[in-house]
């Protein structure tokens, strides 16, 4: 009587077994021709290598979203996880807790699970930052992304910033100066390096540093790390302020003119590029009978309406225009 149960339920798993067994079997057969199956990954069947027969069809694809056409190709777009970015200061490798008190349906946690989430989220950014250059280049790395985004400069200029604090802070350049210094600099030459530069009045409104302490500290990261930083053009100024004013292309066009004969003429050297461009601006509107005043130029450009209206009377001299 009381092995009874014991050799039913040996004989229940064996069936068990056995079915499934043969459902193995049968997905790897035909279920027709009993022939030999094979799974086409591009159009997502099971077909039979015999007869022909469509045993499953819209299949899972497991690949990868893109295509490669050689392997070099597949080496380069091949992925696991998000993109580094030298933004971060661990290059977005490390685990991300969102601040959200809410589950994967968008449910509101409980309390019990809220104070774990907090620990967990505490323990996180230790781990994170681990020793002071760690926490001293996310500090940096933030300031970065703030002024960067306060001066509407594009991915790249802020990813450039990132490298060229990095090395400072690799190359010991940092004692004796603030981290939002050279964070400062560090986006200022960046702007520049990439032909979309901002003056330092722009950068200084931004920054949490003054004007006399960022000029100082960009020679000196410059002249370090050996930047091949070129003069600014006032050219790279003009399609901002343009876009800014409302102005026409034609307004544009007239304005590069102004610059490119105020540079013939030799007028460039020793003159602000920020106050040139300003003033192209502003000339360039009266020529194209576009309404513009001096001090909507100027609350642009962040300079003087002395300076423009000193520097437009010499680009339109240089122009053959009377002012």
């Amino acid at each position: 009587m009381s092995e009874s149960p014991v050799r039913t339920s040996t004989h229940e798993k064996t069936s068990e077994k056995e079915v499934e067994r043969k459902e193995t079997e049968r997905i790897d057969v035909c279920p027709e021709c009993g022939g030999n199956l094979l799974t086409d990954a591009e159009h997502g069947e099971t077909v039979c290598q015999d007869c022909g027969l469509v045993v499953e069809e819209d299949e899972i694809d497991h690949g990868p979203e893109w295509r490669a056409f050689d392997s070099s190709e597949k080496d380069r777009k091949s992925r696991v996880g998000a993109p580094t970015t030298n933004m971060m200061h661990d290059k977005g490798l490390s685990t991300n807790i969102g601040w959200q008190n809410k589950d994967a349906y968008g449910r509101s946690l409980s309390s019990e699970q809220r104070q774990k989430m907090q620990r967990l989220r505490t323990w996180n950014e230790r781990f994170r930052t681990r020793d002071s250059k760690e926490r001293n280049l996310k500090q940096a790395l933030g300031e970065i992304d703030r002024m960067a985004s306060a001066l509407g400069l594009p991915q790249s200029v802020r990813e450039t910033a990132s490298v060229i604090y990095r090395r400072a802070l690799g190359e010991d350049l940092l004692p004796g100066r603030s981290i939002e210094g050279v964070a400062t600099s560090a986006l200022y030459a960046s702007a520049r390096m990439a032909s979309n530069p901002r003056s330092l009045d722009e950068m200084a409104v931004v920054s949490r540093v003054d004007k006399m302490e960022l000029t100082r500290t960009y020679r000196y990261i410059v002249r370090e790390l050996g930047l091949e930083v070129q003069p600014a053009d006032p050219e790279h100024y003009l399609p901002r302020f343009i876009s800014e004013l409302g102005l026409s292309d034609e307004s544009e066009r007239q304005a590069r003119d102004l610059v490119e004969n105020a540079r013939k003429a030799g007028l460039l050297s020793g003159k602000s590029p920020v106050g040139l461009a300003a003033a192209a601006v502003y000339a360039a509107a009266l020529l194209t009978n576009e309404k513009v005043t001096q001090s909507e130029v100027s609350e642009v450009a962040n300079i003087s309406e002395v300076t423009i209206r000193n520097r437009y009377k010499e680009l339109l001299e240089a122009e053959n225009v009377p002012a």
